[in-house]
């Protein structure tokens, strides 16, 4: 048996778009889902009732106003992860669960990074939030093993392109130092050393690989596959896609421990929606 995960980057969805981001979401075999880039609107509400309705577990916390942030969706049960009780800096942008495992529990955890400009507030938001993640990454380490992904915002030092100049010390030392200081493989790395994926792109011969997943020592021995999925950038026939990043999957040597009966949340949500009327 095996325990598959995905992140994708849903770009705060309007509801017409988390409909078909729904769709898509539902035909896939993964068992858990990491939506970044959420909001406290309409759109990011639907795909977490969708879910809910449709037996799913669902993490979505509370959004201030404004505020982006992280869901996560399994199909089986969990509890909260310590991570999310000790993020107390833009705390929605940071969410962990645990999932039990015939191996023991292992702690997933979503994150969606500020990204910053030139200016120095945002750039002060970012610094301040990648400090207060790794000091809460630091006090809640425990022997259990911890999967972390999402869009992180931030490149590996040796990325191709190399976008020099666009990124600043503290930001390749927040990637470089979820390894020297937290002990996680980059997973994608670890299978594929020289190979040049991009997540997000300004333009085809402009791509950066912002999405990550990073993974205890104890995982990189697990894992069977991480592959990046770039369907989800097509324009379909309406000239539309259904977000602007490429999602990432994990497939690991681990069995859930508590599967949930589910079912299919596209048909949840249609049966929750109001019949339409002629007049």
């Amino acid at each position: 048996m095996s325990l598959s995960l995905i992140t994708v980057n849903v770009g705060a969805p309007s509801l017409d778009r988390a409909r078909r981001q729904l769709r898509w979401l539902a035909d896939r075999p993964e068992d858990v889902l990491i939506l970044t880039e959420t909001k406290a609107t309409a759109g990011s509400q639907f795909l977490a009732d969708a879910f809910a309705a449709a037996g799913y577990d669902v993490t979505f916390p509370q959004h201030a106003s404004g505020e982006l942030g992280v869901m996560i969706v399994s199909k089986s049960s969990t509890t909260p992860d310590p991570l999310s009780a000790a993020m107390d800096y833009l705390p929605s942008r940071a969410v962990g669960i645990v999932v039990d495992t015939t191996d023991g529990p292992l702690r997933v955890a979503g994150a969606y990074v500020p990204s910053r400009d030139t200016s120095v507030n945002k750039t002060a938001r970012k610094k301040t939030w990648i400090q207060r993640f790794q000091e809460a990454l630091e006090s809640t380490a425990s022997d259990a093993p911890l999967l972390l992904l999402g869009d992180l915002n931030v490149l590996e030092p040796t990325h191709t392109p190399p976008h020099s100049g666009q990124f600043a010390p503290f930001e390749y030392g927040f990637y470089t130092g979820l390894t020297e200081r937290h002990g996680l493989v980059d997973l994608f790395r670890h299978l594929h050393p020289g190979r040049v994926e991009h997540s997000w792109a300004r333009r085809a011969d402009l791509g950066y690989r912002y999405d990550h997943a990073h993974g205890s020592r104890a995982l990189a021995e697990r894992l069977t596959a991480c592959e990046y999925v770039h369907e989800t950038r097509d324009f379909g026939s309406d000239g539309a896609r259904l977000t602007d990043h490429s999602g990432l999957t994990v497939c690991l040597t681990l069995t859930a421990a508590s599967p949930l009966l589910t079912s299919d949340p596209a048909m949840a949500a249609t049966h929750g929606e109001p019949e339409p009327t002629l007049f």
